[in-house]
């Protein structure tokens, strides 16, 4: 998924997915409005959600293009 297709995903019902691990995120103070503000337009969703969202987005977004593509396609096998 790319990051520009996260606002559909968002508008869609939500799908269950086990989390395995867990990371405590420091964001600065812009970034985490930006995040609260998505909360409030998509209110089915947690900003724990968004976040993970647009960190696979990235992750895959990573994987599929640039120097990085065969070091993390790797990874993820």
């Amino acid at each position: 998924m790319k990051v520009t297709d996260l606002p559909q995903h968002w508008e869609q019902e939500k799908q269950t997915t086990e989390r395995t691990h867990e990371y405590n995120l420091r964001l600065p103070l812009e970034d985490a409005a930006r995040v609260a503000a998505l909360a409030e337009l998509y209110p089915d969703r947690s900003e724990s959600e968004i976040l993970n969202d647009m960190i696979a987005a990235a992750l895959d977004d990573l994987i599929t293009q640039g120097p990085l593509k065969d070091r993390l396609a790797d990874k993820g096998k």
